[in-house]
Parts: C-alpha cells; sequence; structure tokens
C-alpha cells in the first residue's frame, strides 16, 4: 500500500472521545524452534524472601490446586524492550525522532535507555531541562505534544519519571508471553580445570567457592541447577493496544491538535504491534510463530463484543509514515551531553536534599547550587 492510499483519518473511530472502542488485541501462538517438545529456558529470577532454596528454581512459576502452572516465558518490561528498538532500524527510523546523548567516547540511543525519557541519562545532561518541561506539560494539563516531539517512544510503551515529575504515562502497547501447564527441569554440569591439573601437578581440587574455583583451577560441580522447562500446553503472546489510554492525550491550545497527535502515536503503537519481531530472547530459548495456529486480531468495544480485525505490518507501515509525515517528525537527531560531574554533585548530597532539588524543577547546575547561594546571601 502506497502512502497515497492511506487515509490518515481512518482510524478516527478509535480516537474521539466518545469512542467505544477500548482495545485491540492480539493473541500469538509460539513454539520452540527446535519443535513443540522441546525444552525451553524462561528467565531466571533472584530468591524472594522467606523462600527457600529447596522450593526456588530461579524461574517464576506459578502452580495451582487443580495441577495446572503457568511459567513467564518474557515479561511486560522485557517486551518493550525488544519491540522499542525496531525504530533504529528501517524502515521504522523515519517514523521518530532521534535522541543521542554523548557520553565521553560512548553514545546512547534514547531508545537503548532503560527509562526512556525518564532514565537518569536524560536527566543528567543538558536535554533534562527540556524533558523535566515536556512531563510538567503532560502532568498538569495533559499536554502530550511536547513529549512526543522527542521521545514518542516513551508515550507508547509507558514510562513514570518517578524522580522528577512524577508524570506517569501508561503503556500503550502492552505485550507478554506466558507458558501453560510445564514440567520443571534440573540440569547438573562438572567444569574440569586442566589449568589446575597442570598447576597441582596432578588432581585438581574440587570446590564450588574459593580462590581456586574464583580462577578457573578447580573442578567446579553445578549439580541439580535450574535445567529449563517443557511446555505441556501452550506458549501465547498476549498483546494489547490500549486506545483507553491512546485517548487520554491531548494537545496544546495552541499547537497542534489532539486528533494529529492521536493519529501519529497510533501509527507507532500499530507498527510495533505488527512488526515481525525475532523472538530469541535468550541462550536456550528461542521461539517462532506456531503454523498450526494463527493468529487471532479482535477489537473490543467497551459493552465487551469483540470483533474480528486484521492488519499488516505493510499496512501499519504506511499509516505510521503519513500520520508521522502530518505531524512533523524531524529527521535530523538531536544530540545532547551527559554531564558526569552533575551526576556526581547530587549524589553527594543528603537524601533530603536531592529529593528537595528533584521536586523543585529541572537538574541543573544552578539548582544544585541554590542553597549555597541562599547562605552566602545571608552572611
Amino acid at each position: 500500500m502506497s502512502e497515497q492510499e492511506v487515509n490518515a483519518g481512518q482510524f478516527d473511530e478509535w480516537l474521539t472521545d466518545d469512542s467505544d472502542v477500548v482495545a485491540l488485541t492480539l493473541q500469538q501462538w509460539l513454539e520452540p524452534v527446535e519443535g513443540k517438545n522441546a525444552v525451553i529456558f524462561p528467565p531466571t529470577y533472584a530468591k524472594p524472601e522467606g523462600v527457600s532454596d529447596r522450593d526456588w528454581s530461579g524461574y517464576n512459576i506459578d502452580r495451582f490446586d487443580d495441577g495446572t502452572s503457568v511459567c513467564q516465558i518474557d515479561s511486560v518490561g522485557a517486551q518493550a524492550n525488544r519491540m522499542e528498538p525496531i525504530f533504529k532500524r528501517e524502515p521504522y527510523s523515519r517514523l521518530v525522532p532521534h535522541v543521542v546523548i554523548k557520553a565521553g567516547e560512548r553514545e546512547i540511543d534514547l531508545l537503548d535507555a532503560g527509562h526512556r525519557a525518564a532514565d537518569a541519562i536524560v536527566r543528567f545532561s543538558d536535554l533534562g531541562p527540556h524533558l523535566h518541561e515536556a512531563f510538567r506539560a503532560y502532568r498538569d494539563r495533559g499536554n502530550a505534544e511536547p513529549l512526543a516531539r522527542i521521545a514518542p517512544t516513551s508515550i507508547v510503551f509507558g514510562t513514570w519519571d518517578s524522580r522528577g515529575t512524577q508524570a506517569k504515562l501508561p503503556r500503550i502497547v502492552r505485550s507478554v508471553i506466558r507458558a501453560y501447564h510445564v514440567k520443571e527441569l534440573h540440569r547438573s554440569a562438572q567444569y574440569t580445570t586442566i589449568a589446575g591439573e597442570i598447576l597441582e601437578g596432578g588432581e585438581a581440587e574440587v570446590a564450588t567457592k574459593g580462590p581456586r574455583a574464583e580462577l578457573g583451577l578447580a573442578h567446579v560441580p553445578a549439580v541439580r541447577t535450574h535445567g529449563g522447562i517443557q511446555v505441556l500446553g501452550e506458549i501465547r503472546r498476549d498483546a494489547i493496544l490500549n486506545l483507553s489510554a491512546l485517548r487520554t492525550l491531548a494537545g496544546s491550545a495552541d499547537g497542534d491538535p489532539t486528533l494529529k497527535i492521536r493519529r501519529y502515536l497510533l501509527g507507532l503503537a500499530l507498527v510495533t504491534f505488527t512488526a515481525s519481531l525475532q523472538m530469541f530472547l535468550r541462550e536456550g530459548c528461542h521461539l517462532v510463530p506456531d503454523q498450526e495456529r494463527m493468529p487471532e486480531w479482535k477489537l473490543v468495544r467497551c459493552d465487551g463484543t469483540r470483533q474480528d480485525f486484521q492488519i499488516t505490518s505493510n499496512e501499519a507501515i504506511a499509516f505510521a509514515r503519513v500520520t508521522a509525515k502530518d505531524f512533523g517528525v524531524k529527521a535530523e537527531p538531536v544530540f545532547g551531553a551527559f554531564d558526569s560531574a552533575l551526576a556526581r554533585k547530587v549524589l553527594a548530597l543528603s537524601e533530603v536534599d536531592r529529593k528537595k532539588l528533584f521536586r523543585q524543577g529541572p537538574v541543573t547546575w544552578d539548582a544544585v547550587d541554590q542553597p549555597n547561594q541562599k547562605e552566602a546571601k545571608k552572611s
């Protein structure tokens, strides 16, 4: 579909304040790249307090009285972090502005920042005041235009300026992968050291801790560690494009109209919703679509009715290009510089002074030096 064939207002029924369409949902069934019965490795997590080693495998598995179980394969946050960077590459890169923070020899793309526009890499840069004002515009007036101008994916995937304005933007796109009815497995392994045998002139020590184990100079056994899961049920990705959240966003009274901003953000959301993701999630967990069960798309209305809906990746990209052009997305990258000295100065403040600093406005040298200036005037 060419851009000339795209109507920027084709989804306006979803975007007006009186719309009864609340969400677009997707259910996609997946399988291991090795086949349905293959063992996959979920993410591992630190053991919660009060849980014994015997009862904790490292995996997030919920087990129920009826014998069923659900295992988290990829969290909401992890899914967002996999989807957002697609805007660094073609054909998606021209759909968003690009913010790059220079920190010495490194250059950090805002699309890679863990907390997006609210990340410390931005807060302690010369772009910090600009992002602070963008968050404040949303917090105080519901005006999403300033943030959409510089960091639209922070709106699409959600962000919380928890250390500054406290502005919280809910996710428009939310995705998670879970496995149902799983068997948990264990594995054992033995690290053997040639170097340790040479050093000892014979058999090396067997140890799991200590300097020899740390330096690779001991035989190190790893017994009954987490060995992945076998999925007896299904692996399913559940995703939602939250149109109710999208309709909370507005433009400024004297700037771009609200509808134009909503169209642009919807275009980005549809692109991420339909993009073909490489689901190599981690070592031992490589997933592909299940060809025996096609994805199910539903348009959900506020009365709970659901209707089949389908949009292709190419159609989403074409719509996003038109709405991005209409919104006036800048192609030139925006560069900022991380101020490590400012970060260290703030780090040296007391907890009370840090919180006071974050509450009063953007983090700048003038803001940090204000207490000293006041004391100087008193004396």
